[in-house]
């Protein structure tokens, strides 16, 4: 989740100051993954040929920290898109909601592990800068704690990316010592988990009433504690989301909950305007493509019936 698209999101209230206190999480099982990062990280840097700089080297998951300059994502699925944000962020989100972006699916679920290794490799392949995360798509680690590793060892093997992530709240604790203990590295997601939308009953935004505040504010609690490296916090409601992130020890990244958050994540599409049906209420969009992009289209199909192109110029000859 990836991030996702919702087909409408209620509105978020004012920034309040939250009164949700969320319990400590237990740093079980946090420090051998933290110490297979460093081992990872301090190789990737000795490395590196004298006098290339920090900002020059593949960042890892240490390198999003809490409290600094806020962290920025963005979802990527090909090649020219990656290599396009790649200078600009801080990492790169290869979503499982590819399956509504690029492949046009009402939801998230039909995504398979195959689909997530292709896009993954190749927003690796194309990318040499930005930290690059994959999602784990739905039923590939819910099972067992076993299934979770074998899916994500293999999604690290076969694209070359840092880490995975991987929805769900204190149930999925469990499995995310599980995998950080024996050397992967999680980022975990609470709040509006799109994998779950059918339980859900659909998009709904998270924490409006105090059970629900509770339960996100817990989910938090248990995923941190248990290992994983960052937490995307999505469709909560700010006041709970400021207070996640008062409480945890690692950074948290918003998509739809509080620009307190040590970092900011968006579906790259949105940002751009390709996609025209709907926009979120927490998307900005800096971009306006879908117009241009007709645009272009319209003057080539008419150059094409004209037969304005191909012209000589573009045309080959004998010598």
């Amino acid at each position: 989740m990836g991030v996702r698209r919702y087909v409408s999101v209620t509105a978020l209230g004012p920034p309040q100051q939250s009164k949700i206190r969320v319990a400590a999480g237990r740093r079980t099982g946090s420090n051998s993954a933290r110490s297979f990062i460093s081992r990872r990280e301090e190789a990737a840097t000795s490395a590196q040929p004298d006098g290339v700089s920090r900002a020059k080297r593949r960042r890892g998951v240490g390198d999003l920290v809490k409290g600094g300059t806020p962290v920025v994502g963005l979802t990527a699925y090909t090649a020219p898109i990656a290599n396009l944000l790649d200078p600009h962020v801080d990492f790169l989100l290869v979503g499982d909601s590819v399956g509504m972006v690029v492949y046009g699916f009402g939801s998230t679920l039909p995504v398979t592990v195959d689909m997530m290794i292709a896009h993954g490799a190749a927003v690796m392949r194309s990318s040499s800068r930005a930290l690059v995360v994959v999602d784990m798509p739905f039923g590939s680690y819910q099972e067992s704690r076993e299934q979770a590793f074998r899916t994500a060892a293999r999604i690290l093997a076969e694209t070359g990316c840092a880490a995975v992530k991987l929805e769900g709240g204190a149930e999925m604790a469990d499995t995310v010592r599980f995998l950080t203990e024996r050397g992967i590295p999680v980022m975990g997601h609470v709040g509006l988990m799109p994998q779950s939308v059918n339980a859900a009953g659909g998009f709904k935004v998270q924490g409006r009433d105090r059970q629900q505040a509770e339960r996100v504010s817990a989910d938090a609690a248990a995923i941190a504690g248990a290992g994983a490296f960052s937490l995307v916090i999505e469709g909560t409601i700010e006041p709970v989301a400021r207070a996640i992130t008062e409480a945890v020890p690692v950074p948290t990244i918003g998509i739809g909950a509080s620009p307190m958050c040590d970092g900011q994540i968006l579906v790259i599409d949105d940002v751009l305007g390709l996609f025209t049906q709907f926009k979120p209420r927490f998307v900005r969009r800096h971009a306006e493509l879908a117009p241009l992009i007709a645009a272009a289209v319209e003057t080539y199909a008419e150059d094409v019936r004209a037969r304005h192109f191909p012209g000589p110029e573009h045309c080959f000859g004998m010598k």
